[in-house]
């Protein structure tokens, strides 16, 4: 009987970053699950994985609706029968300054940036077991935010500090979380997605001895 292949499940996946990890971590004989804006979207990225020979699964999900967050990871896990790793990748864009950007823009960039991260841990615990990982993409923004995309800086700051109490709680059954904090800005030498994923899977390939939540990647030297 073949042994089931670890699964990565990326959520918030895209092109860029997202369709990196993936790669990255197939080469070490991952599954992924794609989880974007829709199957469709997700589709080539699919394709593009099966053409390294890497498997791969597309699904479309709201990220702003945690009944959606939680159904397509429950549906990963039940089909895989476990999560290895947990890769939590979206943010909002918004370009609205702290004078012009409204509560309720800020709530509607955290619900995607930030807030999906719980839905998709808890539906994911049962599926998580000693080993596994939660992985989350950082950004500078979280210590010095732009002043002209003033949600974004919030959002990173949220999703890492959510990230400290998940390690803390998850430590004891042997899964860590960690979000890997992004010093420069993505396709930018050094900051290549390739490069970024690469420092993502080594914050995730670490073992639990001197394990930290918080790790910071200042570019490929």
């Amino acid at each position: 009987m073949d042994t089931p292949a670890r699964q990565l499940l990326v959520l918030g996946a895209g092109p860029g970053l997202g369709l990196a990890v993936a790669r990255r971590f197939g080469e070490e004989g991952y599954a992924a699950a794609l989880v974007g804006g829709s199957e469709e979207k997700m589709q080539p990225l699919v394709e593009d994985l099966a053409a390294a020979g890497i498997r791969a699964t597309a699904h479309g999900v709201a990220l702003d609706n945690p009944d959606d967050v939680a159904r397509v990871v429950t549906e990963v896990g039940a089909a895989a029968g476990r999560i290895d790793v947990l890769h939590f990748n979206p943010s909002a864009w918004r370009e609205a300054g702290p004078l012009q950007l409204s509560v309720a823009q800020l709530f509607e960039d955290l619900a995607v940036g930030a807030a999906p991260l719980l839905p998709a841990v808890q539906a994911a615990r049962s599926f998580l077991h000693a080993g596994a990982r939660v992985l989350v993409t950082g950004s500078a923004a979280a210590d010095t935010p732009s002043p002209a995309a003033a949600s974004l800086g919030v959002q990173k700051a949220a999703v890492r500090n959510l990230v400290t109490s998940l390690d803390a709680v998850l430590a004891p059954s042997g899964v860590r979380a960690v979000c890997v904090q992004v010093n420069g800005v993505l396709r930018t030498e050094g900051f290549t997605p390739p490069e970024v994923a690469e420092a993502l899977y080594a914050a995730a390939a670490r073992s639990d001895d001197g394990w930290t939540a918080q790790v910071s990647y200042d570019g490929a030297a």
